[in-house]
Protein backbone atom coordinates (compact mmCIF):
# COMPACT_ATOMS: atom_id res chain seq x y z
CA UNK A 1 0.00 0.00 0.00
CA UNK A 2 2.84 2.38 0.75
CA UNK A 3 4.13 2.11 -2.81
CA UNK A 4 0.75 3.05 -4.27
CA UNK A 5 0.37 6.01 -1.93
CA UNK A 6 3.85 7.18 -2.79
CA UNK A 7 3.13 7.13 -6.51
CA UNK A 8 5.08 3.96 -7.32
CA UNK A 9 2.89 1.60 -9.31
CA UNK A 10 5.08 -0.52 -11.55
CA UNK A 11 6.55 0.53 -14.90
CA UNK A 12 4.72 3.86 -15.02
CA UNK A 13 6.24 4.98 -11.71
CA UNK A 14 5.49 8.53 -10.67
CA UNK A 15 1.71 8.24 -10.69
CA UNK A 16 -0.42 5.53 -9.19
CA UNK A 17 -3.76 4.83 -10.86
CA UNK A 18 -5.97 3.08 -8.33
CA UNK A 19 -9.57 1.95 -8.24
CA UNK A 20 -11.12 2.23 -4.79
CA UNK A 21 -14.49 0.76 -3.74
CA UNK A 22 -16.21 0.33 -0.41
CA UNK A 23 -15.64 -3.20 0.84
CA UNK A 24 -18.67 -5.53 0.85
CA UNK A 25 -20.54 -5.09 4.10
CA UNK A 26 -19.52 -1.45 4.48
CA UNK A 27 -22.28 0.97 5.36
CA UNK A 28 -21.91 2.75 2.01
CA UNK A 29 -24.70 2.59 -0.53
CA UNK A 30 -24.74 -0.77 -2.29
CA UNK A 31 -24.60 0.86 -5.73
CA UNK A 32 -21.78 3.26 -4.84
CA UNK A 33 -19.61 3.62 -7.94
CA UNK A 34 -15.87 2.89 -7.69
CA UNK A 35 -13.59 5.89 -7.27
CA UNK A 36 -10.72 6.17 -9.69
CA UNK A 37 -7.97 7.88 -7.76
CA UNK A 38 -4.70 9.11 -9.20
CA UNK A 39 -1.90 9.93 -6.79
CA UNK A 40 1.07 11.79 -8.25
CA UNK A 41 4.56 11.48 -6.82
CA UNK A 42 4.15 14.81 -5.01
CA UNK A 43 1.02 13.57 -3.23
CA UNK A 44 -1.49 15.51 -5.35
CA UNK A 45 -4.73 13.56 -5.69
CA UNK A 46 -7.08 13.39 -8.68
CA UNK A 47 -10.54 11.81 -8.47
CA UNK A 48 -12.08 10.30 -11.62
CA UNK A 49 -9.57 12.23 -13.72
CA UNK A 50 -10.31 15.62 -12.16
CA UNK A 51 -7.64 17.41 -10.10
CA UNK A 52 -8.51 17.69 -6.43
CA UNK A 53 -7.47 20.20 -3.80
CA UNK A 54 -6.49 17.28 -1.59
CA UNK A 55 -2.94 16.06 -1.12
CA UNK A 56 -1.40 13.23 0.87
CA UNK A 57 1.68 14.30 2.82
CA UNK A 58 3.97 12.84 5.49
CA UNK A 59 3.34 9.36 4.09
CA UNK A 60 4.71 6.21 5.66
CA UNK A 61 3.67 2.58 5.24
CA UNK A 62 0.78 2.99 7.68
CA UNK A 63 0.09 6.71 8.14
CA UNK A 64 -0.41 9.86 6.12
CA UNK A 65 -1.76 13.35 6.47
CA UNK A 66 -4.61 14.38 4.17
CA UNK A 67 -4.51 18.09 3.39
CA UNK A 68 -7.86 19.43 2.15
CA UNK A 69 -9.56 22.80 1.87
CA UNK A 70 -11.16 22.26 5.29
CA UNK A 71 -7.90 21.47 7.07
CA UNK A 72 -5.47 18.69 7.84
CA UNK A 73 -6.61 15.16 8.68
CA UNK A 74 -4.64 12.27 10.16
CA UNK A 75 -4.99 9.05 8.15
CA UNK A 76 -4.16 5.58 9.45
CA UNK A 77 -3.87 2.68 7.00
CA UNK A 78 -3.94 -0.99 7.92
CA UNK A 79 -3.95 -3.77 5.36
CA UNK A 80 -6.44 -6.52 6.26
CA UNK A 81 -5.35 -10.03 5.22
CA UNK A 82 -7.70 -11.56 2.65
CA UNK A 83 -5.88 -14.31 0.68
CA UNK A 84 -8.81 -14.91 -1.67
CA UNK A 85 -8.97 -11.27 -2.76
CA UNK A 86 -5.18 -10.94 -2.76
CA UNK A 87 -5.03 -13.75 -5.33
CA UNK A 88 -7.14 -11.50 -7.58
CA UNK A 89 -4.88 -8.50 -7.02
CA UNK A 90 -7.28 -6.70 -4.67
CA UNK A 91 -6.16 -5.34 -1.30
CA UNK A 92 -8.58 -4.89 1.60
CA UNK A 93 -7.53 -1.81 3.54
CA UNK A 94 -8.84 -0.37 6.79
CA UNK A 95 -8.70 3.43 6.69
CA UNK A 96 -9.21 5.59 9.76
CA UNK A 97 -9.56 9.33 9.16
CA UNK A 98 -9.89 11.48 12.26
CA UNK A 99 -11.39 8.50 14.09
CA UNK A 100 -13.85 7.49 11.33
CA UNK A 101 -13.20 3.90 10.18
CA UNK A 102 -14.01 2.46 6.75
CA UNK A 103 -12.88 -0.59 4.82
CA UNK A 104 -11.90 -0.21 1.18
CA UNK A 105 -10.89 -2.53 -1.63
CA UNK A 106 -7.95 -1.12 -3.59
CA UNK A 107 -6.52 -2.39 -6.87
CA UNK A 108 -4.67 -0.95 -9.81
CA UNK A 109 -6.94 0.68 -12.37
CA UNK A 110 -5.27 -1.26 -15.20
CA UNK A 111 -5.97 -4.59 -13.48
CA UNK A 112 -9.56 -3.56 -12.70
CA UNK A 113 -10.17 -2.74 -16.37
CA UNK A 114 -8.69 -6.08 -17.41
CA UNK A 115 -10.89 -7.91 -14.90
CA UNK A 116 -13.96 -6.12 -16.26
CA UNK A 117 -13.11 -7.19 -19.80
CA UNK A 118 -12.48 -10.76 -18.68
CA UNK A 119 -15.73 -11.03 -16.76
CA UNK A 120 -18.09 -8.79 -18.70
CA UNK A 121 -20.49 -11.53 -19.58
CA UNK A 122 -23.87 -9.83 -19.42
CA UNK A 123 -23.17 -7.35 -22.18
CA UNK A 124 -21.58 -9.98 -24.39
CA UNK A 125 -24.45 -12.40 -23.79
CA UNK A 126 -26.90 -9.72 -24.90
CA UNK A 127 -24.98 -9.10 -28.13
CA UNK A 128 -24.75 -12.76 -29.02
CA UNK A 129 -21.28 -12.37 -30.56
CA UNK A 130 -18.20 -14.35 -29.57
CA UNK A 131 -17.13 -14.21 -25.93
CA UNK A 132 -13.38 -14.34 -25.30
CA UNK A 133 -12.75 -15.69 -21.83
CA UNK A 134 -9.38 -14.53 -20.52
CA UNK A 135 -7.24 -15.37 -17.52
CA UNK A 136 -7.86 -12.92 -14.68
CA UNK A 137 -4.85 -14.29 -12.79
CA UNK A 138 -1.64 -15.99 -13.93
CA UNK A 139 -1.51 -19.71 -13.31
CA UNK A 140 -1.31 -23.24 -14.71
CA UNK A 141 -4.08 -25.06 -16.56
CA UNK A 142 -4.97 -28.21 -14.61
CA UNK A 143 -7.65 -29.60 -16.91
CA UNK A 144 -9.73 -28.64 -19.95
CA UNK A 145 -13.29 -29.94 -19.94
CA UNK A 146 -14.42 -28.86 -23.43
CA UNK A 147 -13.26 -29.13 -27.02
CA UNK A 148 -13.93 -27.03 -30.10
CA UNK A 149 -17.46 -27.64 -31.35
CA UNK A 150 -18.88 -28.55 -27.92
CA UNK A 151 -22.19 -26.99 -26.91
CA UNK A 152 -22.11 -25.41 -23.45
CA UNK A 153 -24.76 -24.18 -21.05
CA UNK A 154 -24.45 -21.21 -18.66
CA UNK A 155 -22.39 -22.23 -15.63
CA UNK A 156 -20.90 -25.30 -17.32
CA UNK A 157 -17.26 -25.92 -16.41
CA UNK A 158 -14.81 -25.11 -19.19
CA UNK A 159 -11.46 -25.60 -17.49
CA UNK A 160 -9.63 -25.50 -14.18
CA UNK A 161 -6.80 -23.04 -13.55
CA UNK A 162 -4.44 -23.37 -10.58
CA UNK A 163 -3.02 -20.19 -9.07
CA UNK A 164 -1.33 -19.76 -5.70
CA UNK A 165 -2.11 -23.40 -4.82
CA UNK A 166 -5.84 -22.79 -5.33
CA UNK A 167 -7.88 -24.33 -8.14
CA UNK A 168 -10.27 -21.97 -9.92
CA UNK A 169 -13.00 -23.18 -12.25
CA UNK A 170 -13.71 -21.17 -15.39
CA UNK A 171 -17.42 -21.49 -16.17
CA UNK A 172 -19.39 -20.66 -19.30
CA UNK A 173 -21.01 -17.21 -19.01
CA UNK A 174 -23.81 -18.15 -21.42
CA UNK A 175 -25.08 -20.88 -23.71
CA UNK A 176 -23.17 -21.29 -26.94
CA UNK A 177 -20.65 -23.29 -28.90
CA UNK A 178 -16.94 -23.49 -28.13
CA UNK A 179 -15.18 -22.16 -31.23
CA UNK A 180 -11.66 -22.08 -29.80
CA UNK A 181 -9.74 -23.66 -26.94
CA UNK A 182 -6.48 -21.73 -26.70
CA UNK A 183 -4.81 -23.72 -23.90
CA UNK A 184 -4.16 -27.28 -22.85
CA UNK A 185 -3.52 -29.09 -19.57
CA UNK A 186 -0.17 -28.23 -18.00
CA UNK A 187 0.22 -24.93 -19.87
CA UNK A 188 1.10 -21.77 -18.00
CA UNK A 189 -1.02 -18.68 -18.69
CA UNK A 190 -0.45 -15.02 -17.93
CA UNK A 191 -2.93 -12.37 -16.89
CA UNK A 192 -5.15 -11.51 -19.88
CA UNK A 193 -4.34 -14.57 -22.01
CA UNK A 194 -7.27 -15.92 -24.06
CA UNK A 195 -8.39 -19.29 -22.70
CA UNK A 196 -11.65 -20.17 -24.46
CA UNK A 197 -13.85 -18.48 -27.06
CA UNK A 198 -17.61 -19.15 -27.09
CA UNK A 199 -19.97 -18.10 -29.88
Amino acid sequence: MADELNGRDGPGAGRAALRITFAPGSQAEADEAPIRAGIAAGGRVSIDGEPSEAALTDRTSSTARLETSDGSHRVLLHELPDPRRAALGVRRVEVVIDGWRIELDVESEARARLRERATSVRAEAGRGGPSELRAIIPGRVVSVDVAEGDAVEPGGRLLVLEAMKMQNELKAPRAGTVVRVAVGPGETVELGDVLVVIE
